[in-house]
């Protein structure tokens, strides 16, 4: 699979860091991809300082790998800055 745009694939992992104006910009974003994850049944590593949030992406229940509902949760959350 395609790696999305912006994302690393690094020990077992996808990531990537997202930088916006402010906090809440930061924490709105977070919202919207915490109810795509929830659709997905499919919920990110992350953390929130300030303006930055990171994501890091794993399968837990397939052996904390990376597989397509990864990179199908990563390319939607890249969605949501277009």
């Amino acid at each position: 699979m395609q790696i999305p745009e912006h994302w690393t694939h690094e020990e077992n992992q996808l990531s990537r860091e997202f930088r916006f104006e402010d906090f809440s910009a930061a924490f709105a974003f977070m919202t919207r991809v915490a109810l795509l994850a929830e659709q997905a049944n499919h919920h990110p590593n992350w953390s929130n300082v300030y303006n930055v949030v990171s994501i890091a992406l794993t399968s837990h229940d397939a052996g904390n790998v990376v597989t397509k509902k990864d990179f199908a949760l990563a390319s939607r959350i890249n969605s949501l800055l277009a």
